[in-house]
């Protein structure tokens, strides 16, 4: 079984059957739309079709307008588009940080080159969205809440143990966010001893938000970063 079929596999089993705080929904696109489940499917085999392993890249959980949608990290549905000729029938979105992971990635060599050496996924592989008063919804962080942070355990544990089950390196470890997603990693990770060494780097959308006017200077950071597994 090659590192696409078994990511495919992982995705299609997903669920999340926790408790949640009030106003808060998972969102599970391989459940929800057949369309993400098809279009991420397509995606890896397209770039994941063999049994090489790749480095991790961790993200916080998947957010509406990105994996949210297409199952795919870091990847809304202009990028989907372009890079796998895939879209999602009656939704458009547009991600800033897919913006950035993507200028990286051809600044790095292109789709294919990195995607040859690393994986995105996320420290919780489903995604949550908050119901505001005004019935408006809004992403939603597994650390967001006590009382998320301590539902979601089990079911972040338990995924990272399938994600390593991939094949993938478990030497190094890349986190995105240098806070909260990378503290709540890293004391995971001196209980359980998923990685050897965890890397943090600034997570897409922080940088977009705030630090857009030196995104060249963070994309060559991320760069050297991961060209240091070369």
């Amino acid at each position: 079984m090659n590192l696409a079929d078994k990511i495919n596999r992982f995705n299609r089993s997903l669920r999340y059957t926790g408790d949640l705080p009030d106003s808060i929904e998972i969102m599970n696109p391989f459940e929800q739309n057949p369309a993400a489940l098809e279009a991420s499917s397509a995606f890896y085999q397209k770039y994941y079709d063999d049994q090489q392993p790749r480095y991790l890249v961790l993200g916080i959980n998947p957010g509406r307008l990105g994996a949210g949608v297409t199952g795919i990290p870091f990847t809304d549905t202009k990028r989907l588009g372009v890079i796998c000729d895939k879209e999602i029938p009656g939704v458009e979105t547009h991600e800033p940080s897919s913006v950035f992971i993507y200028e990286m990635i051809d600044a790095y060599g292109g789709v294919g080159k990195f995607y040859s050496r690393f994986l995105f996924h996320s420290v919780c592989p489903l995604g949550f969205v908050k119901n505001k008063d005004n019935g408006k919804q809004v992403n939603y962080n597994y650390y967001d809440s006590a009382s998320l942070i301590r539902y979601t355990r089990p079911f972040i544990i338990e995924s990272l143990k399938k994600i390593l089950s991939f094949g993938v390196r478990a030497n190094i470890c890349y986190c995105l966010g240098t806070g909260k997603n990378y503290h709540y990693l890293m004391n995971l990770n001196k209980e359980y001893g998923f990685f050897d060494q965890i890397i943090p780097l600034e997570h897409p959308r922080y940088i977009m938000q705030y630090k857009s006017k030196n995104k060249t200077s963070y994309i060559q950071k991320f760069i050297r970063s991961f060209s240091e597994q070369e």
